[in-house]
């Protein structure tokens, strides 16, 4: 049980990152997904970082990331995800809540997500951290005051990219950090893995925004 609920802490923050520096340490490596992990200053909790490469393109995946509401249909244990506000086709707000094992509270909180991609390498990045406001905090919910995640998608060839993710996010709450940096890969694999099959569906395949150039 307990397990299931760092697991759950865990893999929901796809959407939201440590600076890429050295010291990283491989975790887990399963259906070409690599997770590495190291300690942040400051912090008792582990950063996390993701590597895959992806049969997609990178307005693919970024048309994925853009549809927060499908959010419960692939990343692991969300009960909600709600758009808030659409500043710009590459930038928006969106709320949500993801749902933990008793006895611990659900958690949620609110996103910035903001797409930028470098015209010349076509390298792409898609950050994402929680800000306050926007949301009033509720009752018997812990709202997620301190994550940071980033996306940095990197065209390979016609049809392929690299995909690196980092995270540093604080659960709040109750959860020992020791139990948070022992259990805290096996959910963002999960997540990954949903995500490669979520690529598959016609909505996002061929996907063209106006803001990306593919490699």
């Amino acid at each position: 049980m307990f397990k299931a609920i760092i697991n759950t802490v865990f893999c929901f923050f796809i959407f939201l990152s440590a600076n890429a520096e050295d010291n990283w340490k491989l975790v887990t490596e399963k259906d070409q997904i690599s997770v590495f992990s190291r300690y942040m200053p400051g912090s008792k909790i582990k950063a996390l970082k993701v590597e895959c490469e992806l049969n997609a393109r990178a307005s693919e995946l970024v048309a994925l990331l853009l549809d927060v509401e499908a959010g419960t249909e692939w990343v692991y244990k969300t009960k909600s995800c709600k758009l808030l506000r659409t500043v710009s086709p590459a930038e928006l707000f969106y709320y949500s809540e993801i749902s933990l094992p008793w006895p611990l509270e659900n958690r949620d909180f609110v996103a910035h997500l903001r797409v930028s991609q470098d015209k010349i390498t076509k390298v792409v990045t898609v950050d994402g951290p929680v800000v306050a406001g926007m949301v009033k905090n509720k009752d018997g919910i812990v709202r997620v005051t301190s994550s940071k995640g980033l996306w940095v998608i990197t065209p390979v060839n016609e049809g392929k990219i690299k995909l690196v993710y980092t995270l540093h996010v604080d659960p709040g709450g109750a959860i020992p950090a020791w139990a948070v940096n022992l259990f805290a890969a096996q959910g963002p694999m999960e997540t990954f893995k949903n995500m490669k099959e979520q690529l598959k569906l016609s909505k996002y395949r061929n996907a063209s925004l106006p803001f990306i150039l593919n490699g």
